[in-house]
């Protein structure tokens, strides 16, 4: 559920879409857009898509998934919206958790759970408690199974391994591990013993701060508070440097935002021809490629385009990258 929302290419994929409305063609809706709306679009957030998809009604299905409100509680990051963009260095501010099409949901929610509400003029409230384990349990495995990856796919050497996840646990049993004749089978040893102890640590932290956590004064992210922080923070050093900067990553995130904005352009402008009564035959054929539940616009300019956006950030890499070749006529690659 935590990233159900996000789109094709990652983060960089929320930065395409909304590079698309905040400098390409897209900008041309700004005008008729409230603030917040534009906000929304320009600073697209997966965190909050994710909620749309969970909670939006359905023919037939109203609630979305129906799940319980402690689930979406927990699910919610960053409970806030898009403005003002983040007003504190606190971590529950440091992105926002709805889109405005959500907010009646999100008050409701946050009214039912009796979250408490920051004293400040906008909607902004205290993280519901689970929620921070939640993230604490998205830290751990990203920092750890992405390092795991890495080394599997040659991109960092094996040895990195046991250097670095000997300096985040002590009870590594070096026999055991010489003993493993595959590097997947040894890597995968060392990842078990690495998030054993960071889940630990997490849970040692939330017991600790509860109480304040409760009062809504913890303000940070339970690793932050861990004692491992600086091994945590070598660990992702060098994924950063090996991973996420691999020329591979690039390439794609470069082609993503070429292939995000032509879907947009190429969805966003059918649907609203439709709704303004002078959709083209191309547009008519454009809107056949959409599942059955998008095809129908929505009221008014603002819902028509976190329809698409909604549509497009549902998709993987590899069926984004076959749209974008069929819809730019190569109907073969």
């Amino acid at each position: 559920m935590h990233d159900i929302g996000n789109p094709p290419f990652g983060h960089s994929g929320e930065k395409a879409i909304g590079e698309y409305f905040k400098t390409g063609n897209g900008k041309q809706y700004k005008e008729r857009l409230t603030e917040k709306e534009y906000q929304d679009i320009i600073d697209f957030e997966g965190n909050a898509n994710g909620l749309k998809i969970v909670t939006e009604d359905r023919a037939g299905t109203p609630g979305g998934l129906r799940l319980s409100y402690a689930t979406l509680g927990a699910f919610i990051k960053y409970p806030k919206e898009s403005l003002p963009k983040k007003p504190t260095k606190e971590i529950s501010d440091k992105k926002y958790g709805f889109f405005q099409s959500e907010k009646e949901a999100f008050l409701d929610l946050v009214e039912d759970l009796g979250m408490l509400k920051k004293d400040r003029n906008e909607i902004a409230f205290h993280r519901h408690p689970l929620a921070y384990l939640v993230e604490a349990a998205d830290d751990i495995c990203y920092t750890i199974i992405d390092f795991e990856d890495g080394i599997n796919l040659g991109l960092i050497d094996e040895s990195y391994a046991l250097e670095y996840m000997s300096k985040l646990v002590s009870n590594i049993n070096r026999d055991k591990y010489y003993s493993l004749k595959y590097k997947k089978d040894r890597t995968a040893y060392l990842r078990a013993i690495a998030i054993n102890t960071l889940v630990g640590e997490a849970v040692s932290i939330f017991l600790d701060n509860e109480e304040a956590i409760l009062q809504g004064k913890f303000n940070n992210a339970l690793l932050d508070k861990c004692k491992f922080e600086a091994q945590i923070r070598d660990i992702i050093n060098i994924s950063v440097e090996k991973i996420y900067k691999s020329k591979e990553v690039i390439e794609k995130e470069v082609s993503g935002y070429k292939i995000i904005a032509d879907l947009l352009d190429v969805f966003v402008v059918a649907l609203n021809n439709k709704y303004d009564e002078k959709k083209s035959n191309y547009d008519k054929l454009v809107l056949n490629l959409l599942p059955e539940e998008y095809q129908e616009p929505k009221e008014n300019l603002y819902d028509r385009i976190m329809q698409i956006c909604s549509y497009i950030a549902s998709m993987s890499d590899g069926y984004a990258i076959r749209l974008y070749k069929k819809v730019n006529g190569n109907l073969f690659n």
